[in-house]
């Protein structure tokens, strides 16, 4: 039998909430399926940086390197550590310790679920660059304090890390429906953006048989909602595909139903998964936070780890549940009724 080896973060707030509904799930879908999922879980979190001043051990990222995969519940509790210290304490750097260069976030409706939009018949995948570009951390404050204070922030991009995310969008257009959009801001952004651009046609051409259309961000974001089901795979900046996945994420109901993937795609080291939302202090322990993006997340963590069967199966159960208007608006339903729902129609 297989075992896969789990390193589990739930982290701040909800994020110990849903990491148990998503765990509960992907462990069922493991006993029908044949395998089995050997977990860890790191307390890792602001508790854990107030008690230790880090957010993770010194040797955390070493620590994680021997598992098969890391699952995130979320991080952050601003009202005792600034987000620009547990982000940069923790979730930044394991995504760039493990190259995980490529951020898969898929944005469509789930049955029963109604967005704001008038279309319902669009299925996305946002393929955001995960390690460089304007969240490089590449930059400084001098005169602090003073009238004089300077702040600046650089983006760096370079031709390795674009290609890749680019090569990486194009293959899974390939396996989809064939058209990659890649978002840019060429116009005002002259040297770095149109560096993309440049790229994205030489990349495009040994893809002959995807469809390649270049957009600028604003016009990417009136087309997400004026035409989402024109789209199939974006390909985008970290910052800019940071944007957009919360706009995907709106379109598709909220945040409640946006899972991501943190992916190193050559396996060289373990890959994380998490939803989208947030810590959620203000309703975290009281059982009511959507454990749908969450479970959607581990159904992605196994499908990376060869379980497809098991993945199809828990999204299946969760649109079993969502079509019967289980979990489909904030607040209709507790976290454990949501996710009890998920599990018996998985076992069914």
């Amino acid at each position: 039998m297989t075992t896969h080896k789990i390193a589990l973060i739930p982290g701040d707030g909800i994020g110990v909430d849903v990491t148990d509904a998503a765990i509960e799930i992907a462990t069922a879908a493991a006993r029908r399926f044949g395998f089995t999922l050997a977990t860890e879980t790191f307390p890792w979190s602001c508790d854990h940086y107030l008690a230790t001043g880090r957010m993770m051990p010194e040797d955390g990222i070493e620590t994680l390197r021997g598992f098969d995969a890391i699952y995130l519940g979320a991080v952050g509790w601003p009202a005792t550590v600034p987000d620009s210290v547990s982000l940069h304490g923790l979730l930044l750097p394991i995504r760039k310790a493990f190259a995980q260069y490529a951020n898969i976030r898929p944005h469509r409706l789930l049955k029963g679920v109604e967005g704001p939009l008038r279309s319902d018949g669009f299925d996305i995948l946002c393929i955001r660059e995960n390690t460089e570009g304007e969240y490089s951390g590449a930059g400084g404050r001098v005169h602090q304090g003073t009238p004089g204070e300077v702040a600046i922030q650089t983006s760096v991009f370079t031709r390795m890390g674009v290609e890749r995310i680019l090569r990486f969008g194009f293959e899974q257009a390939r396996a989809r429906r064939g058209h990659l959009t890649s978002v840019t801001k060429s116009n005002a952004q002259q040297y770095s953006m149109v560096f993309w651009d440049e790229v994205t046609r030489e990349v495009a051409a040994d893809y002959p048989d995807v469809s390649v259309e270049p957009m600028h961000i604003d016009a990417m974001a009136a087309r997400m909602v004026m035409a989402p089901e024109s789209l199939d795979v974006i390909v985008a900046s970290n910052l800019f595909g940071d944007i957009l996945t919360d706009l995907g994420a709106a379109i598709q109901g909220g945040l409640g139903f946006a899972a991501s993937a943190n992916i190193n795609p050559d396996r060289s080291a373990p890959s994380m998964f998490e939803p989208v939302h947030g810590s959620a202090p203000d309703i975290a322990g009281k059982d009511i936070a959507n454990p749908i993006a969450a479970i959607w997340s581990a159904a992605m963590m196994l499908d990376h780890l060869g379980e497809a069967e098991a993945a199809a199966a828990i999204l299946a159960a969760i649109e079993a549940a969502t079509a019967q208007g289980i979990g489909t608006r904030p607040g209709s339903h507790s976290t454990s009724a949501i996710t009890q729902a998920v599990k018996a129609a998985l076992e069914a």
